[in-house]
């Protein structure tokens, strides 16, 4: 999901915030070029979307058999005994089972080698009273980067294993994800973008997102991050909320009805998917403050 930090709700522009989140009823991944992209808009709603006509299974939620001989999978994003009107999940029509795939291999420590999830340990973490401050990340100039390896780790509280706590993180990349997805078992994301358009492609769909606007990935979703043109970088920031706490939209109070943010500033991308045979696709998983890989 994705919403602009200056829209309003009678703005009907695409400044606004782009999800992809466990609650909705979507699909996952087609290609469109980015002025095809189409949204849904709504927060925590519960939402539908096919890539193609027919592909959803209406009346009746994981069939033995389903449209296009595709396989039922759900994704949660609470416990199943979860009261309805806290409960998030969602249904994935895929072409594919997500368990179809090699066993998981740790990444090399320097793949990325300033990303942290664990505050706790007096190691790794150091307490100061005093106020900081810190210059944005260089760009690099002579090394390819891509989003995952760009993130750097500048505060936090808590560690992930134990679902309680954050992450602040800053991000950097001058290339694409490409070839290459990345999940993050350990918490939602809440990406702010400061430099550079990026095109997120999530099992949902896919959502362009530039600066003015913020991009919400939730927990266990898989996603890639490509520039939208390859001579301007990326650059920005990432709040990490971990455990199975997710971001919601803050109580209106003595400012009344119509300030902050509104339900309808929020987009969801619409299904589409890639049916690909002969790439090299890998998948990198952050699990347990740990980075590991499979084909």
């Amino acid at each position: 999901m994705k919403r602009s930090t200056s829209s309003s709700s009678s703005n009907s522009s695409d400044k606004r915030a782009r999800i992809a989140q466990p609650g909705t009823d979507d699909l996952s991944g087609t290609e469109h070029t980015q002025e095809e992209l189409l949204y849904i808009s709504g927060f925590g709603n519960t939402i539908s979307s096919e890539a193609l006509k027919g592909a959803l299974p209406l009346g009746q939620n994981n069939p033995q058999k389903c449209p296009y001989g595709l396989y039922a999978e759900q994704l949660s994003g609470t416990a199943f005994t979860a009261p309805r009107d806290h409960n998030k999940r969602v249904w994935l029509y895929r072409i594919r089972p997500s368990v179809q795939h090699s066993q998981n291999q740790p990444c090399s420590p320097d793949y990325a080698p300033y990303l942290q999830s664990d505050y706790t340990s007096d190691d790794t973490t150091v307490t100061t009273p005093n106020q900081l401050r810190w210059m944005p990340l260089d760009i690099p100039e002579d090394k390819p980067t891509n989003f995952v390896q760009g993130m750097h780790s500048m505060g936090g509280t808590g560690e992930c294993c134990g679902g309680e706590g954050l992450g602040i993180h800053l991000y950097v990349a001058n290339q694409s994800m490409n070839d290459c997805a990345f999940t993050n078992a350990d918490g939602d994301f809440l990406i702010v973008p400061q430099e550079g358009t990026m095109r997120v492609t999530t099992e949902f769909g896919i959502m362009t997102v530039e600066p003015t606007e913020i991009c919400v990935i939730m927990r266990g979703m898989r996603f890639s991050i490509d520039l939208v043109d390859e001579t301007i970088p990326l650059r920005g920031y990432i709040l990490e909320l971990y455990g199975h706490h997710h971001f919601q939209l803050p109580d209106l109070g003595p400012i009344g009805s119509n300030g902050l943010a509104n339900p309808q500033d929020f987009l969801h991308p619409s299904a589409s998917y890639q049916d690909r045979e002969d790439i090299n696709f890998h998948m990198l998983t952050k699990f347990g403050g740990k980075m590991v890989r499979k084909e």
